[in-house]
């Protein structure tokens, strides 16, 4: 027999502005313990360093995860010129200097190289694989590991404003997979005059904004109490960008046993197109739509 789950039975998905100075890792553990969850994971890893939108699924939710994973994020983020380290932020080792400061007309005109389907290489201080092992491990030991480029979609590169000389502000709009320090590194190359991450916060992902966080005081203050349920938002929300079809208590039966399930379409889906059947607003499956049916992928729990 299998062993029960320690925890509440709870679905959901709560959205943490993630201080700097903290992993993830550890947000997730707080947020798992202070709801008492059997079940949590995370959509989207920040830097230690990194604040913003930490999105946290919990039980069924954790089902939506690649769902936002996969969705457009933006960052808002701080680069210092003049200066590259070997972890392209500011915890690491200045490796190159210079003093050169391009005007914000040349750093405008530099943008839009950014833009579009780019390829970058992540930092050598990250979590890809290389060889079975992480790069950060690797670099940590004294060994400079060759990183192969990575596509990379961007839908949006802005200038905010220039605080400083040595400083300038920039907002990031991009999909999977995008290491902002590789396009602090990477401008400051293009530039002539180096640069690394000096702050960096991710402002919103998917259709989590980091203003409507709880903040990790709160949270820490909150825990174990029901005043905490308030912040936990449905898992429907993590399928914001999948088209929704409507279904019968019988066609939901159906989808749940892993049957194919009669939907009602109201246009705009077609032969073949992946979204989601709700039974009352609840998710029961996502699945690929064919003729009125939706066949399903993953379902939830009723």
């Amino acid at each position: 027999m299998a062993r029960k789950k320690k925890g509440r039975d709870i679905s959901g998905w709560l959205v943490v502005d993630k201080p700097a100075g903290i992993s993830s890792a550890a947000v997730v553990n707080k947020a798992k313990w202070a709801f008492d969850a059997n079940k949590a994971g995370h959509a989207g890893t920040l830097d230690p360093d990194a604040t913003g939108v930490l999105a946290i699924a919990f039980g069924e939710a954790t089902k939506t995860v690649p769902y936002i994973t996969d969705a457009l994020k933006a960052y808002r983020f701080t680069i210092r010129l003049g200066q590259a380290t070997n972890t392209d932020d500011g915890e690491g080792e200045v490796i190159a200097e210079s003093d050169l400061r391009p005007d914000d007309d040349a750093i405008r005109a530099a943008l839009p190289g950014f833009v579009g389907d780019i390829m970058q290489v992540p930092p050598k201080f990250s979590a890809v694989k290389i060889d079975g092992e992480r790069a950060y491990k690797l670099a940590r030991a004294g060994d400079d590991p060759a990183i192969e480029a990575r596509p990379l979609y961007v839908d949006a590169l802005d200038f905010i404003e220039r605080p400083d000389a040595d400083h300038v502000v920039l907002e990031l709009v991009c999909g999977k997979g995008g290491y902002v320090r590789s396009i602090a590194r990477d401008l400051g190359r293009l530039l002539g005059c180096q640069g690394h991450v000096a702050d960096l916060r991710r402002i919103w992902s998917g259709p989590f904004e980091a203003e409507d966080g709880i903040s990790f005081d709160l949270l820490d203050q909150l825990a174990k109490s029901t005043d905490l349920d308030q912040y936990l938002l449905p898992l429907e929300t993590g399928l914001a960008d999948l088209p929704e079809l409507r279904c019968t208590v019988e066609a939901a039966s159906k989808m749940r046993n892993g049957n194919p399930g009669m939907v009602l379409n109201a246009g705009g889906v077609e032969y073949g197109d992946e979204a989601w059947a709700s039974l009352n607003g609840q998710a029961v499956a996502i699945g690929i739509y064919r003729s009125g049916e939706l066949h399903p992928g993953r379902v939830f729990v009723g």
